[in-house]
């Protein structure tokens, strides 16, 4: 089933209710869950969104005037939200619901899934949901997190992220028990002082009881303790500083691996800035936390306690002054902790933003200087960075206002330490070592509560870059492995058995695909734009797996073998193929693992890339740089065509491999492609249908699958489809 929440009753006042699609028609369900009443699918024609000012209403219309017998009487037909922008018709139209803009996106989603019902038989149902607002707290939903930042456990995942730290526990121990040596050391001096005033000096005036010999042996002690202390952190925090590093690629290196197994769908969803921030800066991020977390909560934990301690039992009374501070601080910072964490989400919003376009200028900037729009270009980065530094400054502002005051406040017992410590060594209660004591040992009480004082804006910063991070390590690939792989060895019989597939399940790219591809045979594929012919070889390289039907090769379902399996027997050349920053040499070999030298000749002679090879400075060892721009587009082509024949595949795949070439360029490509692609099975599109017309066969597909079949000469002879393609493409070289 699926369900849309909408938030306004009909007259548009705040309400909470519910449309729950079923095969069995749909129910309009209060808060509570008692239902006011339901629509059965058969009487349902087509489902409807409307956006009015200020909200938006879903309306069925239905077959007949009698069609949903419970449906109230006053809702068979309502106004429009605020302005017309549609007339109702009263006999035919039933309004189910009102919602605020907000929910637009969500109700046109509603109305799709029913709409492919009414027409298909098929209840079509996402597997998630895209959530716009938390259901919890209802705050608008970040765009690249599908958790709420302000509602999930910080607890739980804490101790998850915790959970990296793990291979490393045994450095981290050692590292936090000479931590603690180090305390000890660093808290031996007040003690040592106190004891030497109150037992070896004497107030002025008095007698000295003490000797030379005695100061220096105090003084030894003091110089011992600091040495060790020094010597032990210096140890300690090389240790931590090797767990950190380590923590850091471990992250980075499951993140990424998680990535690359991953099907397209993920790559579709999410931008490549988001990616490459959650993999890089995030990692780093939630690692330096965890490090930190495990050495300095222990340390701070541990140093307050000891100090608390010794004080309480010197002076109690004292140590009560010295800790009244802290309540009030805790209270502030528990306030002030979910506004926090709202201010740092959106900075880190902003700075995603920041990313993204960044990366896309960057990648795209060819685009951009042709266009000329390097201007426009540089306003949309200002203004995304202008709006980064205005909350970034808002926010260190705001932290500037709140920080002063409570480290003011946690300095107070100082002062209250001072005089009323004072008063009491005046009048003698207690000795002056003590007060003296008390003074050094304020250190040990503060620091950690002034550390404290920074966790929320610590952890605001940090607990979303974990969420994400763990996010795209807990996303599921829609490509599953088959418990008991069978990978059979890959003839080239391909067959397409009443394939169903579109990027949301109700709404179909390919509708009951039936095709059956011999071994060594090629085959065309021909059909206007949008009709799903990448789609289809997408689904022949289980990048995508099919909704319904099945893809088979050598009658083997491709979801019982392996990715790996498939894709070391297939050779693909895109229209637009990527090329890697390195040599001609590392960008042919990168098809096949193990290359020799020989075999990356022999894939550049069959493409027809050998010759300008050779003629470049370096020939097999020229660096090409990134994306191989300084290569012209035919050259760009023949490099992939050698990358996808060194390895030899069974089945070759040629997506609109010629398209974007001169005439004099396809021609030769043409003739590499003729060489490889014979005996061997090839599925093929392009635009240009010259080019396919010595497939073996064509195979035209439209909106509703395969439309035609058969050579190039039977289908001009059809008078179909295919025929009107011809002569399209005919009639625009003539006019050109």
């Amino acid at each position: 089933m699926f369900i849309f929440d909408y938030d306004l009753n009909l007259e548009m006042n705040p309400a909470a209710g519910r449309l729950i699609f079923s095969a069995d028609g749909i129910i309009r369900a209060e808060e509570n869950g008692a239902e006011t009443f339901s629509f059965p699918a058969k009487d349902i024609k087509e489902a409807k969104v409307q956006a009015g000012v200020g909200c938006g209403l879903i309306f069925v219309q239905a077959h007949s005037p009698e069609a949903g017998s419970n449906f109230p009487a006053d809702e068979k037909a309502v106004g429009e939200c605020h302005s017309p922008t549609q007339n109702f018709d009263r006999d035919f139209d039933r309004v189910l619901c009102r919602f605020s803009m907000s929910g637009l996106k969500q109700a046109g989603e509603f109305c799709k899934i029913v709409n492919y019902y009414i027409e298909s038989g098929e209840a079509a149902f996402p597997d998630e949901v895209e959530k716009v607002v938390c259901e919890q707290c209802g705050r608008p939903m970040i765009a690249e997190i599908s958790v709420c930042v302000f509602c999930y456990s910080k607890f739980s995942v804490i101790k998850r992220a915790l959970g990296f730290l793990k291979p490393y526990w045994k450095t981290v121990v050692f590292s936090q028990i000479l931590s603690v040596i180090a305390l000890v050391a660093f808290m031996l001096p007040p003690m040592i002082i106190q004891r030497l005033i109150d037992t070896h000096l004497q107030p002025e005036g008095a007698e000295p009881f003490g000797t030379w010999a005695h100061i220096g042996i105090f003084a030894g002690a003091l110089l011992v303790s600091r040495l060790i202390g020094e010597g032990v952190t210096v140890i300690a925090a090389r240790r931590y500083n090797k767990a950190t590093i380590s923590v850091f690629a471990d992250m980075r290196t499951t993140a990424y691996k998680k990535l690359q197994s991953h099907s397209m769908s993920l790559f579709a969803k999410r931008t490549p800035g988001d990616l490459i921030r959650r993999i890089m800066e995030d990692t780093d991020t939630v690692g330096e936390f965890l490090v930190d977390l495990a050495r300095w909560v222990t340390e701070m934990l541990l140093m307050f306690t000891i100090a608390s301690v010794i004080l309480f039992v010197a002076e109690w009374r004292l140590a009560l002054l010295v800790l009244s501070p802290v309540p009030i601080v805790m209270l502030i910072m528990w306030g002030f902790q979910k506004f926090l964490y709202a201010r740092f989400e959106r900075q880190w919003r902003k700075s995603s933003r920041v990313n993204s376009i960044l990366h896309d200028i960057i990648k795209g900037i060819r685009t951009v200087k042709s266009f000329g729009n390097e201007k426009r270009e540089i306003e949309k980065y200002a203004k995304a960075n202008h709006d980064l530094a205005s909350i970034s400054s808002e926010n260190e502002v705001l932290w500037a206002c709140m920080f002063p005051p409570l480290t003011f406040l946690v300095s107070v017992g100082e002062f209250l330490v001072l005089f009323v410590g004072g008063w009491m060594v005046l009048n003698g209660h207690i000795p002056l070592g003590v007060m003296v004591m008390f003074t050094m040992y304020l250190w040990a009480i503060y620091d950690p509560l002034r550390w404290l004082v920074n966790v929320p804006r610590w952890l605001a910063n940090t607990t979303t870059s974990m969420v994400k991070v763990f996010e795209l390590l807990d996303e599921e690939s829609e490509i599953k492995e088959a418990a008991t792989p069978k990978n059979v060895p890959i003839a080239g019989a391909v067959a397409y058995s009443n394939v169903f597939f579109g990027y949301k399940s109700y709404e179909p790219v390919l509708k009951g695909i039936n095709l059956e591809i011999q071994p060594g045979e090629m085959i065309g594929l021909v059909g206007k734009s949008g009709v799903g012919k990448s789609t289809l070889i997408n689904l022949a390289m289980r990048l995508y797996d099919p909704n319904n039907g099945r893809v088979t090769i050598n009658n083997t379902d491709l979801r019982d073998m392996t990715p790996s399996h498939l894709h070391e027997n297939t050779g693909v050349v895109f229209q637009d193929s990527f090329l890697f920053a390195g040599t001609f040499y590392d960008n042919i070999a990168y098809g096949k693992n193990g290359a020799s030298f020989e075999d990356v000749i022999s894939a550049a002679k069959a493409a027809n890339a050998h010759d300008f090879i050779a003629q470049s400075p370096d020939g097999y060892m020229t660096l090409i740089g990134e994306g191989g721009q300084s290569l012209s587009g035919g050259e760009r082509q023949r490099l992939a065509i050698a990358r996808a024949i060194i390895k030899a595949p069974d089945i070759l795949i040629l997506d609109e491999a010629t398209s974007s070439l001169d005439v004099e360029t396809e021609s030769i490509i043409q003739d590499s492609l003729a060489r490889i692609t014979k005996n061997r099975t090839t599925i093929a599109i392009a635009h240009r249908l010259s080019t396919l017309r010595n497939a073996d066969r064509l195979v035209v597909l439209d909106k509703n699958g395969v439309a035609e079949i058969g050579t190039h000469t039977e289908l001009l002879r059809k008078k179909g489809i295919y025929f009107d393609l011809v002569m399209a493409q005919r009639k625009s070289s003539r006019d050109d």
